[in-house]
């Protein structure tokens, strides 16, 4: 029977990929998997009510033994895994029966891979409202009161450069793109010039003065290095 993991369990978080086309699954696996995911697939709706604990369940609503709308609201009286709906399906009906039988939210094929694994981190925070604070050295990133404290002293962030470093510090030694900093922090349509993001990684880190914290992954993006130290 399929439940999700006690909120104990270390990372990596569990994702149960249930969609009967190769084509998509396969992608799915590896670039979840790339981002640090564990990723299980089933091609079935009774493969899904059978896998073991997750923490999400991406699932398609098109499959070929059980209605995906029924594996929803299966899945949804066996566990409090989060259920995201990843269909071709996008009309107004579909998506509020889908949110009516239990799922958390629903996201229209085709889609960006940045933009799914958003949606699974605000689920998942949504799940754990207990986490109050991301602690990396001695950075202290509070996203519920939007302060940042550097050895318990604030630092004064514009919003934008706070929601770069929150994107950063959720996910330590991660390697973010930046295409993926830009569709979270601006938007997923955002066509103006990616060097925004530089200008704003180079405040953080004068700002921040905390030498080698915020690493440049060359030709991908960004990523928070954990036991960086205070710079003089």
């Amino acid at each position: 029977m399929i439940e999700r993991r006690s909120t104990e369990q270390p990372m990596p978080v569990r994702v149960l990929v249930v969609e009967d086309d190769e084509g998509i699954a396969w992608p799915l696996r590896r670039g979840l998997a790339r981002s640090g995911y564990e990723v299980e697939t089933v091609a079935s709706g009774r493969e899904a009510l059978e896998a073991g604990p997750a923490d999400v369940v991406l699932l398609d609503l098109g499959l070929p033994d059980l209605d995906g709308l029924e594996v929803c609201r299966r899945l949804r009286a066996l566990s409090d895994a989060a259920v995201i709906v990843v269909t071709a399906r996008g009309e107004e009906g579909d998506r509020v029966a889908a949110l009516d039988d239990g799922a958390d939210d629903y996201l229209v094929k085709p889609f960006g891979l940045a933009e799914l694994e958003a949606r699974i981190r605000a689920v998942l925070r949504r799940m754990n409202p207990g986490r109050t604070h991301y602690t990396v050295g001695p950075l202290t990133v509070d996203p519920r009161t939007r302060r940042t404290t550097v050895r318990g002293e604030e630092v004064a962030l514009t919003p934008k450069e706070f929601d770069i470093l929150e994107c950063l510090v959720a996910d330590p030694g991660r390697a973010i793109s930046r295409q993926e900093l830009l569709t979270r922090v601006w938007d997923e349509n955002w066509y103006g010039p990616t060097r925004v993001l530089d200008v704003h990684v180079a405040a953080l880190r004068r700002k921040l003065a905390i030498e080698g914290l915020i690493e440049t992954v060359y030709g991908h993006g960004f990523r928070v290095v954990p036991g960086a130290e205070v710079g003089d």
